[in-house]
C-alpha cells in the first residue's frame, strides 16, 4: 500500500470518495450502455450494484438489488432503463458473446 496513505480510515474514506465519483460519473453518461461497459471493462453498472448487495449482505445489512440498483444508478432500475437503456445491436451483442466466452 502506498506510504501516503497510512492508516485503513483514510484509505477506505479515499476508495468511498473515487467510488462515488465513479457512479456519479455513469449517472451522467445514460448515453453509454451496460453493455458497452461490459464489452470494454468486464463490468457495469449492474456489476457495481450486485457488488454492494454483496456487500451489504456480507455486513448483515438488510438490501434488496432493487434497492443496490437504485443506489448505483439514482432512481429506480425500471425507470432508468425506460429512459435510457437501447436496445442492444447485433455488433454489440456479438462483442459481449465473443468477451464472455469462458
Amino acid at each position: 500500500m502506498n506510504d501516503k496513505i497510512s492508516d485503513d480510515k483514510t484509505r477506505t474514506e479515499l476508495e468511498a470518495a473515487v467510488y462515488r465519483r465513479l457512479v456519479e460519473h455513469l449517472r451522467g453518461r445514460n448515453d453509454v450502455q451496460n453493455i458497452d461497459l461490459m464489452n470494454l471493462a468486464g463490468f457495469c453498472r449492474n456489476c457495481l450494484s450486485n457488488w454492494m448487495k454483496e456487500a451489504a449482505d456480507a455486513k448483515g445489512l438488510p438490501m434488496s438489488k432493487d434497492e443496490s440498483r437504485e443506489i448505483v444508478y439514482g432512481m429506480p432500475y425500471d425507470e432508468w432503463r425506460a429512459r435510457n437503456q437501447k436496445e442492444a445491436s447485433p455488433e454489440q451483442k456479438a462483442a459481449f458473446e465473443k468477451s464472455h466466452k469462458h
